[in-house]
């Protein structure tokens, strides 16, 4: 069966041999393979029962990017509460040659209530192609109120970290989170380089980006399309990482995080209203 549920996960297999794992919990992609190989990194020592957000993938970061900054988000933890909420299978959207796609579904709880008191219901239609993953996220205020939120997917790419690139990302201003002062962390540069290298401990927000980024290795790379998402966060820790309990030993060096979003500054939806961010992963084959 080309979708297949189990009582925490939800699997796609496209017929020519592509699939993808998505777990309920946090809506999280844990898994994508094409032509033979995985796609994405997942640490050995991630959470998958629940008990916190998953560390790899492709977590759903909603309604705040980083500690909150929103007067109405003020009691929200870390990236909002998507990535750590329990998701529900609403249908299968499509099944056919071209692909296949499932659609999940979010909707207040009195645990998000608590936290983010605004009106809305969130959808996530992840679609398998061929040669492709896409994943639509689609934010509804179902008030008569406008509200603010930011929205990102936080890729955890399976690539050398000492050996990826990630263009074109040249002459875009970027705020640098490696920054020792507050002041410097806030002061914006420019992108000198047309290829980004994480050689470095690297946490960099881009704003006004292009919104399409090829990522390149040795025998390897990635292209990633994007609609509705203007920013783009490059981000790997380095030996910092190693700092992290869910992350495996030397985990840092097996992938890259380069994560589409709308982080500077707040979208702002109308009473009524859905707003919909998109992404495409294609793999070089």
């Amino acid at each position: 069966m080309p979708v297949e549920q189990t009582k925490d996960r939800v699997f796609l297999k496209h017929p020519k041999g592509a699939s993808v794992e998505i777990l309920l919990y946090g809506a999280s992609v844990i898994s994508y393979k094409v032509g033979g190989e995985e796609r994405l990194f997942l640490s050995a020592k991630a959470a998958l029962d629940g008990s916190k957000a998953v560390r790899g993938g492709i977590p759903v970061v909603f309604p705040c990017f980083g500690p909150p900054s929103h007067p109405d988000h003020l009691r929200l933890p870390q990236h909002g509460f998507a990535r750590s909420s329990k998701w529900t299978f609403d249908h299968i959207v499509m099944d056919n040659d071209a692909g296949v796609s499932v659609r999940l579904r979010l909707d207040p709880t009195p645990e998000i209530e608590r936290v983010f008191d605004k009106p809305f219901s969130l959808a996530y239609v992840v679609t398998l192609a061929e040669h492709q993953l896409s994943t639509d996220f689609h934010v509804t205020n179902t008030s008569t109120q406008p509200w603010e939120f930011q929205a990102l997917f936080h890729n955890y790419i399976r690539a050398p970290a000492d050996e990826v690139t990630i263009s074109p990302l040249s002459a875009l201003s970027y705020y640098d989170k490696t920054e020792s002062s507050e002041e410097a962390r806030k002061t914006p540069k420019v992108e000198q380089r047309y290829e980004v290298d994480v050689k470095k401990t690297t946490d960099s927000v881009y704003e006004a980006a292009p919104g399409k980024y090829k990522l390149a290795w040795p025998g390897g790379g990635l292209d990633i399309r994007t609609t509705n998402l203007k920013d783009v966060v490059i981000w790997n820790p380095q030996e910092t990482g190693s700092s992290m309990s869910d992350m495996e030993d030397g985990g840092w060096k097996r992938y890259v995080c380069v994560e589409p979003g709308h982080v500077r500054g707040f979208v702002q939806l109308e009473g009524g209203k859905t707003w919909v961010g998109q992404q495409v992963l294609e793999p070089k084959l």
